[in-house]
């Protein structure tokens, strides 16, 4: 039944990246990028599962899932569970709120001082780095200037 399940995944991963591709071919490049470079290598990767399903070895009955831990009481995996679903969601609402540009460096050193309890150089330094690869590769090389977030459309 599991490979059932896989095989059904991986035919419906091809069928929604293989329509993205082909539906983004016919775009102007800047809009075509994104799609293409995401879902023409999810199709070819959703296609080798398939055919793994399809022509690999038979699944042994001992199969182990993959875990880091299994010793963890239940509240701190509802815990672990509820500060990430925080970070997401805190992300998303400073990018609403303040756009990309802003929100990427504010979230990385955030994260790095607060989850990681990195120093105070190394935060600052690979901030600024992940901002100016960010800024460099958008906006000066690929030319996509990102919406000011709604705090910046609402002051001006």
């Amino acid at each position: 039944m599991h490979s059932h399940a896989s095989l059904a995944l991986a035919l419906g991963v091809m069928a929604v990246s293989g329509y993205a591709v082909i539906a983004a071919w016919f775009w102007p490049w800047k809009a075509a990028l994104f799609p293409l470079a995401i879902g023409i290598p999810l199709f070819v990767l959703s296609a080798a599962e398939a055919a793994w399903v399809l022509f690999g070895k038979a699944e042994r009955s001992e199969v182990q899932d993959f875990q880091l831990t299994r010793d963890v009481a239940e509240r701190e995996v509802v815990r672990r569970s509820a500060t990430t679903a925080a970070w997401i969601v805190g992300f998303f609402a400073a990018i609403v709120l303040f756009g990309f540009p802003v929100a990427v460096p504010f979230f990385v050193f955030l994260y790095l001082k607060q989850q990681a309890d990195e120093g105070w150089i190394f935060s600052t330094v690979f901030t600024a780095a992940v901002w100016a690869f960010f800024y460099g590769l958008f906006d000066r090389l690929l030319h996509l200037p990102f919406p000011a977030g709604w705090a910046f459309t609402w002051i001006s």
